[in-house]
């Protein structure tokens, strides 16, 4: 069992939304400046913003929502806003492990807001996968293939 796919998908865009007006909006009173992930998405990519925006929106709106449903939800203890917080916790670790250095923000952001910048975005992450979670829900039953 496993929740419903495009309760995933709206709860992705939900979670996205949310997420990307925290770093955007909330950053910069904590650590006086926006983390703007397109940005730094599309500084990667050595592309347009539009390419950071692009993947920004595809990843958080497809790509995590679709993984969370057909291979992390079985492995989550919890209700479903409990284990799509882990999830995003997953994604937090994820990003501050791989991501960030790459951008050339160091392991946990260490060169570019160190502790304040991994805890916004300790807290973005929580949000975003709550919000997923709630929002898709409860396993439901697999429907039995047709004769």
């Amino acid at each position: 069992m496993k929740p419903n796919p495009i309760k995933a998908i709206l709860g992705g865009v939900v979670g996205t939304v949310v997420l990307t007006m925290m770093t955007l909006k909330v950053a910069p009173m904590i650590l006086g400046r926006p983390m703007d992930i397109p940005a730094m998405i599309s500084g990667m990519m050595g592309g347009p913003l539009a390419l950071g925006w692009a993947a920004h929106i595809l990843l958080g709106v497809a790509v995590f929502p679709l993984t969370y449903v057909f291979v992390v939800f079985r492995f989550l203890p919890g209700v479903p806003a409990l284990r799509g917080a882990l999830w995003g916790v997953a994604l937090w670790v994820a990003v501050e492990v791989t991501v960030m250095p790459t951008a050339g923000n160091g392991f946990f952001s260490s060169t570019n807001g160190g502790p304040k910048a991994v805890l916004v975005a300790l807290m973005g992450h929580v949000v975003y996968g709550a919000l997923l979670g709630a929002i898709a829900g409860k396993a439901e039953p697999e429907p039995y293939p047709a004769h």
